[in-house]
C-alpha cells in the first residue's frame, strides 16, 4: 500500500493567516443557473508520449469533468493528491481563488517555483475546462475574449544528424513544404566536433562558426517562408552568449532562445543588450513574479512562459499583460500534449501580444490520437468555439499508452 499523500501534515498548510477556502472567506451565496457545483474529485494519470505528460482530471457533483495537463516530471501526481483536500467541497468556477488557495497552502512545501507550481498548473487548466464546460463557454472566454480565430504554431524540429548543417536545412524545407509549417525551432546547443571542456561554458571561435553555419544553412533553405528560431537550453557563458548572438545577427533569426542558465537575470540582461539578434528566455521561470524581473529588466526581446508549468492559463495571462506594458510579445514554450497545447492556444487568442505556441511532437505519430478532435492544421490551431478547451480525451488512446505503472482515470 503506497503513501497517502493527501493526508501528510504540514502545520503551514493546517493553520496560515491567509486562508482563501470559501468556508474562510464567507464565500457562500448561492450562485443560480446551474453554478452550484462543487468539486467531488481530482485524479492524474501519466502517457509515456517523448515526454511523461500528466493529465489532471477534476469531477464534480454535477457530472462535469474538467481535464488539465501539469508540465512533465516526477513528482506531480503526489502533489496534486497533496492538494485534493484543499479542493474537495469547492466550486469550481472560482478559478483564481481556488489557485491562489493552492498556492497559499503549499506555501511551505515550494510553490514558489517548481513541481509544486506545475502540479498548481495541471489543475488550474483544468479548472478552467471545467468552468468553461459548466458556463458554456470556451476557455478564452473566460479569460476576456479573443483578439483572433487561430493560433500560430512553431514546429519544433530534429533530425538524426542535428549537427550537420545541412541535413538541418534539408529538415527544414521538408517541415516548410511537406508538413505546412511557417515558424520553425532547431537546436544550437549540439556537438560540433571541437569542444575542448563541456563543463566550463565557453565556445571557442570553431564552434561559434559551427553553429553560424546551421542558422545559415537553414534561414538560406526557408527564406521568407519561414520564420526560424535557435535553441540553447541555458548552455553558455555569459562572454560565449553575447559572441554567438552578435555573430547571428547577419542572419534572419526569429529569436535565439534561452543562450545562458537561468538563474542570474543581471547577466541576461546584458547578454539581451548587447546584440540586435532577438533574444527569448521563460520556460525555466516560474509565476509571474518571475517574469517580471525579466521584464523589468528588459532582459529579453521575447517572453517564453510554458503555460503547464509556470502556473497556468491565467497566470500566463497576467505574464502577458506585464510583457504588453514593456511592448514585448508572448511565445509560448510548450512540449505538451493536445491538451495543454490547446490550452495554450486558448490563452493566445486572448492577448493581444501573442506570437505562437510550440509544438514538440512532429515526429510522435500518435499524439493527436489522444484527443477526438484535430488540433494542429497546416501549421495553425482553429480556436475551438465548444464549452472548456474544446478536446476531448479519447480514453482507449491513453490507455494504450500510459507510463508503465500508471492507471486510467476512474
Amino acid at each position: 500500500m503506497g503513501i497517502d499523500y493527501s493526508q501528510l501534515h504540514d502545520p503551514n498548510a493546517e493553520y496560515t493567516m491567509r486562508e482563501l477556502s470559501a468556508e474562510t472567506m464567507g464565500v457562500a451565496a448561492k450562485r443560480g443557473g446551474g453554478r452550484d457545483v462543487e468539486i467531488t474529485d481530482i485524479q492524474t494519470t501519466m502517457v509515456d508520449g517523448n515526454f511523461p505528460w500528466t493529465l489532471v482530471r477534476v469531477y464534480t457533483d454535477a457530472g462535469i469533468v474538467g481535464t488539465g495537463e501539469a508540465y512533465w516530471g516526477a513528482g506531480v501526481s503526489e502533489l496534486v493528491e497533496r492538494m485534493k483536500p484543499f479542493l474537495k467541497g469547492e466550486n469550481p468556477l472560482d478559478v483564481d481563488r481556488l489557485t491562489e488557495h493552492m498556492v497559499q497552502k503549499m506555501s511551505g512545501e515550494g510553490s514558489l517555483a517548481g513541481v509544486t507550481v506545475t502540479a498548481i498548473s495541471g489543475i488550474e487548466v483544468a479548472l478552467h475546462d471545467l468552468a468553461g464546460k459548466i458556463l458554456e463557454v470556451p476557455a478564452y472566454q473566460l479569460l476576456g475574449g479573443k483578439y483572433r480565430d487561430e493560433m500560430r504554431v512553431y514546429c519544433d524540429c530534429h533530425t538524426e544528424e542535428e549537427a550537420d548543417p545541412i541535413a538541418c536545412a534539408d529538415e527544414a524545407e521538408r517541415v516548410v513544404d511537406e508538413l505546412g509549417y511557417d515558424a520553425l525551432k532547431f537546436d544550437l546547443d549540439v556537438p560540433s566536433g571541437h569542444e575542448k571542456d563541456r563543463a566550463n561554458r565557453h565556445l571557442r571561435d570553431v564552434e561559434i562558426e559551427h553553429k553560424a553555419s546551421i542558422v545559415e544553412a537553414v534561414t538560406e533553405a526557408v527564406g521568407h517562408r519561414a520564420d526560424v528560431a535557435f535553441d540553447c537550453h541555458w548552455t553558455f557563458s555569459a562572454g560565449s552568449a553575447k559572441r554567438l548572438a552578435r555573430r547571428l545577427e547577419e542572419y534572419s533569426v526569429w529569436w535565439l532562445e534561452d543562450p545562458v542558465p537561468p538563474e542570474n537575470h543581471d547577466v541576461q540582461r546584458e547578454v539581451t543588450q548587447s546584440t540586435t539578434t532577438p533574444i527569448t528566455v521563460g520556460e525555466n521561470v516560474y509565476r509571474k513574479h518571475g517574469q517580471r524581473r525579466l521584464l523589468e529588466g528588459q532582459a529579453v526581446d521575447i517572453i517564453a512562459p510554458d503555460l503547464p508549468k509556470v502556473g497556468g492559463m491565467r497566470e500566463t495571462r497576467k505574464i502577458a499583460d506585464l510583457a504588453d506594458m514593456y511592448y514585448v510579445p508572448v511565445a509560448m514554450h510548450n512540449v505538451a500534449s493536445p491538451v495543454a497545447t490547446m490550452a495554450a492556444a486558448h490563452v493566445g487568442a486572448a492577448i493581444p501580444n501573442s506570437l505562437a505556441v510550440e509544438y514538440h511532437s512532429y515526429e510522435l505519430g500518435w499524439w493527436d490520437d489522444l484527443v477526438e478532435e484535430t488540433v494542429i492544421e497546416d501549421g495553425y490551431i482553429e480556436i475551438p468555439e465548444e464549452p472548456g478547451l474544446g478536446v476531448t480525451l479519447d480514453l482507449d488512446a491513453v490507455e494504450e499508452h500510459l507510463v508503465d505503472g500508471a492507471e486510467l482515470f476512474d
